[in-house]
């Protein structure tokens, strides 16, 4: 059993990410990419979201699709060294992550929407590395679904 003081420092190093300017960076560029979305005539939402959508889509989702795709997938292919190598913060395992990430979008989403999830499923990965946790690509995942739920026609 961990000691507070264990306790607290455990919590404060999986919670370092919230002093990371660049967290705030890809935090904020979900709002910038929903704004551009509203501007070029995506479909906004009418009405409320359902429940169901948003616990499925803003926590469920998210959590387990981090759970699987960053932390087991990335983290395998992290462990090769040919793939741990990263350009500009982005490793090869993060890039084959995200295409694996995309290619399972495909089972419920039109290919040009599974396709764009690429991009944001680079920025969790990039996250994932830089942080060495699954807590900052988890709360990034849910802010964008939940912008993006909250806001734009999905179904």
């Amino acid at each position: 059993m961990k000691t507070p003081d264990q306790f607290h420092k455990t919590l404060q190093n999986h919670l370092r990410f919230l002093r990371d300017g660049g967290f705030w960076v890809v935090l904020l560029a979900g709002p910038a990419c929903w704004l551009i979305l509203y501007f070029i005539g995506m479909p906004t939402r009418s009405s409320a979201a359902s429940f169901n959508l948003v616990l499925m889509s803003v926590i469920v989702y998210p959590v387990l699709e981090e759970i699987v795709f960053r932390g087991s997938i990335q983290g395998a292919l992290l462990t090769r060294p040919a793939l741990a190598r990263s350009i500009a913060g982005i490793s090869l395992a993060c890039v084959i992550t995200s295409v694996l990430f995309a290619a399972a979008h495909l089972l419920r989403q039109p290919p040009l929407w599974a396709a764009l999830v690429f991009v944001p499923s680079l920025v969790f990965g990039w996250a994932r590395e830089r942080h060495d946790s699954l807590i900052s690509p988890t709360v990034l995942h849910m802010s964008y679904n939940a912008g993006f739920i909250g806001l734009f026609q999905t179904a």
